[in-house]
């Protein structure tokens, strides 16, 4: 992460409310319930700091909370969503010492979706949400970076002690996560073998950093890792799914292999590979945002590989407008694309 010292605060914390374009929902359902309304933020708290979006990364995890079907509920009416937005600060807490107004940054998803959602051209959150935006990275680049990577990062360095010569296969490989992992990975020296459904995504999982691609509808899993392993198997399985097929991940593992379950895009219990030894997480990305120092590191992480060209955000569609936020969600939910959707307020 690129230092940099705030300036002083003459003059630059604010005292008075503002409003705000902001995607709200009354009740869970399909994408036609988010709707736009003007709110009234409060000044910024002595902690918070006022930020005006200029991009806004889509996740699965907020499709799931609008449908009411993630790990919690929705707090209803007018529940605010969204994790991912980069933006510029516009305006500081009293006590809020490492930003200053015009600086660049981006959301860290460390907070209550309902409670302080990102999909909105203004928000008010308090400073351990934030992140300085990488250097020379764009919005719409930026918005599509941190949940991401740092969860492919967090759960592959961090969890699975990643080595270089370790084969990773990883499932789900055209989401977001997906294809960030792909790329950390790669930089790490693995060998990544993504699945995807369809021929379709073939090619450009390919040229996302996939060392193979293994089309589920075609081909089985099991015996095209341990083919394209030399009979070993993954030693590392990084999944998007759970439900029942985590189990079968087993047969396409190497002996102690490690499993990270990071998506349950199959809500039905996952039940434990029968291959013993075996290693389970159940990744949580407060690995990476919950303390400073984390913040640091994995800010540290995609700087450096931002810089130098190994870590490459796809971004799958961009929607101007946060009208166009049900449209955003719609192309989500079909799972045909490949990368990020970003919704520009």
């Amino acid at each position: 992460m690129t230092t940099k010292q705030a300036t002083p605060h003459t003059s630059t914390t604010a005292t008075t409310a503002t409003t705000a374009q902001t995607v709200l929902f009354d009740e869970i359902g399909g994408p036609e319930v988010l709707k736009v309304r003007e709110v009234e933020l409060p000044a910024p708290g002595p902690d918070d700091v006022l930020i005006r979006v200029e991009a806004i990364g889509l996740n699965r995890a907020e499709a799931l909370l609008r449908s009411g079907t993630y790990y919690y509920p929705p707090t209803l009416p007018a529940s605010r969503n969204g994790y991912e937005a980069a933006g510029v600060i516009e305006a500081v807490g009293a006590d809020v010492t490492a930003f200053a107004p015009g600086d660049t940054v981006l959301t860290t998803g460390n907070f209550e979706l309902s409670a302080h959602g990102v999909y909105a051209n203004r928000v008010v959150l308090p400073q351990h949400a934030v992140a300085r935006r990488p250097a020379d990275v764009d919005a719409v680049t930026a918005a599509a970076v941190w949940l991401t990577y740092t969860t492919a990062y967090g759960a592959l360095h961090l969890r699975a002690g990643m080595r270089p010569g370790d084969h990773v296969l990883i499932t789900g490989a055209s989401s977001g996560v997906g294809t960030a992992a792909l790329q950390v990975a790669r930089r790490a020296g693995a060998t990544p073998i993504a699945t995807t459904r369809t021929e379709d995504k073939h090619r450009q999982l390919l040229d996302l950093g996939a060392e193979h691609v293994i089309v589920t509808d075609t081909e089985d899993v099991a015996k095209e890792t341990k083919r394209l392993t030399e009979g070993r198997g993954a030693d590392i399985v990084l999944d998007a799914i759970g439900g029942p097929a985590f189990r079968t991940l087993g047969e396409a593992a190497a002996e102690d292999a490690t499993y990270i379950l990071y998506g349950w895009l199959d809500g039905r219990p996952a039940t434990v590979p029968m291959t013993w030894p075996v290693t389970v997480h159940g990744y949580n990305n407060a690995l990476v945002t919950d303390t400073p120092d984390a913040r640091r590191r994995a800010s540290a992480y995609l700087n450096s590989g931002l810089r130098d060209g190994t870590l490459r955000p796809q971004i799958a569609q961009t929607f101007d407008g946060l009208d166009r936020m049900p449209d955003a969600h719609r192309l989500m939910e079909t799972n045909t694309h490949i990368g990020k959707i970003v919704v520009r307020p």
